[in-house]
């Protein structure tokens, strides 16, 4: 089993082991219990690999020539790393810029408190939802409601540490079953901790796909530290949609009985079987090309081209064409 069905420029996930082959202008995925399937290079934009999969050198060309980036995970859902094509959009003025805002301190922290800010926003509007479904959820809202965004750079980020304290406190009243626990990562030891490490990983990798196809450079970011290895700009956009996208689809799957005990393995921490992996990867996609009307740009947007818009509407704070305002659930 390879994934999902790909059309019309869709991800592709690999959740089993194989090899990733070329013979001409068309890519093929091959392993033992499969044996070789064509893959419709033109309807792929992105390929996720979940499984133990290599790439031969003809494969890895094409993959680069169509600009599809490769992302590779662990058993756990960790992120590994990436094959990145060619950069094709590329700014000197907007990286450059993108930096300055990165060095001034008062710069910076006025970009890290507005994604700060949509993160507040987002958290209580998902606990507002499940406020409304019946759960006790009223402390952890005022929790989170009294905590001011503001200050430096350190002073935010213990604001931002602050609310998804509050927030994850939460999820035992609005679980059916699976105890939270803490926010342990690696590895993850209880089953929410491998759902929300599985998802996260997920989301930072949808999330430097769409930056990839802006002028932003995905290493310099404004609320997380850069460091070498790996892209902190999508972990600063990544942040803003979680609790929107990630943790409104494990208590969907987790409430109506789509996860049991049953898709989890365990050896030093636990982490999906392929089955578990694939129900949650095809629900994930689901939401992600799930539309609505966008009440500025008046027209249907994915949640996914949300992400790509936050990239867009950091590219104009920093150019100095407008201030930014970060994404802010308003249903």
């Amino acid at each position: 089993m390879y994934g999902l069905g790909v059309k019309m420029k869709d991800p592709l996930y690999i959740t089993s082991h194989g090899v990733l082959v070329r013979k001409g202008n068309t890519l093929y995925f091959m392993n033992e219990e499969e044996g070789k399937k064509a893959l419709p290079i033109n309807g792929i934009n992105e390929i996720h690999c979940y499984g133990k999969v290599s790439l031969r050198s003809g494969a890895s060309s094409l993959l680069m020539k169509y600009g599809i980036p490769v992302n590779f995970f662990n058993k756990y859902g960790y992120y590994e790393g990436s094959l990145y094509p060619r950069i094709k959009l590329n700014s000197g003025l907007v990286v450059v810029k993108q930096s300055e805002h990165y060095l001034d301190p008062v710069k910076r922290a006025v970009i890290a408190g507005e994604i700060v800010e949509g993160i507040k926003h987002n958290v209580l509007q998902t606990l507002k939802y499940y406020k409304k479904k019946g759960k006790q959820v009223d402390t952890f809202i005022q929790d989170v409601k009294k905590e001011k965004i503001g200050g430096d750079v350190p002073q935010i980020m213990s604001n931002e540490g602050r609310i998804w304290h509050a927030y994850y406190k939460s999820f035992n009243e609005i679980l059916n079953k699976f105890e939270m626990g803490n926010r342990e990562i690696r590895p993850p030891t209880t089953e929410m901790n491998a759902l929300m490490s599985f998802g996260n990983s997920l989301l930072y990798s949808t999330t430097l796909s769409e930056i990839y196809h802006t002028y932003l450079h995905p290493s310099v970011s404004f609320l997380h530290e850069p460091a070498e290895r790996r892209f902190s700009l999508a972990l600063d956009i990544a942040d803003i949609f979680k609790p929107i996208i990630v943790e409104r689809l494990i208590f969907k799957l987790v409430n109506n009985n789509m996860l049991s005990e049953k898709d989890f393995d365990r050896d030093v921490g636990v982490f999906l079987k392929d089955k578990g992996k694939r129900i949650f990867l095809e629900e994930y996609q689901k939401k992600l090309s799930t539309t609505f009307k966008h009440p500025e740009l008046g027209r249907k947007v994915s949640y996914k081209y949300l992400m790509r818009l936050e990239a867009y509407k950091l590219i104009k704070h920093v150019l100095g064409d407008k201030e930014y305002k970060s994404f802010k659930m308003w249903w």
